[in-house]
């Protein structure tokens, strides 16, 4: 009778381990799901110059910021214009003026920012019109790969011409320190055709290698940016 007992009580401890173990397991699968069902959310903000912590550099007029947090940490990127001026880094042969343009990205710790990367592009020595700006409302954050990484996207034109002709359009992108760059140029009208619809010339671009290699949907937002920027629009 002592020895049925014994036995009892020992089948009684073993299951009493299993579903322990079960509920262990179950706990943390539990723990798992809830994980995966929270897809990460980029929330992105619009600052100005006020906002920006103090060890932030930058040249030109603050045309557009943002900031945001993803997986790599905190962000904030900085789009500026010079406007007409002159440089006197360049060379100037004529009564041409100069504008430039600049980009700029940091990763924000605390009140620290430490700049990752920088876009400048210029024309120098324009004596007729000259083109240096931002696309209006082009700048944006994404993460179109859904990586928890963002992509930044920034658009922008250049010119030195006295006729109606295209500009340089460029498209620029950077999920972390990896450049993506869509090259060629705007579309202009330049009359009107036989069958009365408006004609242009204009509107080619090339994307690099890393765009080719790249996401297609990278591809596919680059080129919807362009389609509806191919036509003039500029920053306020």
């Amino acid at each position: 009778m002592k020895k049925i007992s014994i036995l009892l009580l020992v089948i009684t401890l073993f299951a009493s381990c299993k579903d322990d173990k079960k509920e262990e397991i179950k706990t943390t699968a539990q723990t798992e799901q809830t994980s995966n069902d929270e897809p990460f959310v980029l929330k992105v903000e619009k600052i100005d110059s006020t906002q920006f912590p103090k060890s932030i550099k930058y040249e030109g007029f603050v045309k557009n910021a943002l900031k945001w947090k993803d997986k790599a940490g905190d962000h904030i990127v900085i789009i500026t214009e010079t406007g007409y001026h002159i440089n006197k880094k360049f060379a100037h042969e004529s009564d041409g003026s100069d504008a430039e343009l600049f980009a700029y990205h940091y990763i924000i710790s605390g009140n620290e920012a430490k700049q990752s990367w920088k876009v400048y592009d210029y024309v120098s020595d324009c004596p007729v019109d000259i083109i240096a700006s931002f696309v209006k409302n082009t700048l944006q954050v994404t993460d179109n790969n859904n990586n928890g990484i963002a992509e930044i996207w920034l658009m922008y034109k250049t010119a030195c011409h006295g006729d109606v002709s295209p500009s340089e359009m460029k498209i620029i992108m950077y999920e972390g320190s990896t450049k993506y760059a869509m090259r060629g140029e705007n579309k202009v009208a330049v009359g009107i055709g036989d069958n009365g619809t408006e004609q242009y010339i204009g509107g080619e671009f090339k994307f690099d290698e890393n765009f080719k290699k790249g996401p297609k949907v990278f591809k596919e937002f680059a080129q919807k940016l362009w389609d509806d920027n191919v036509i003039e629009k500029w920053e306020d």
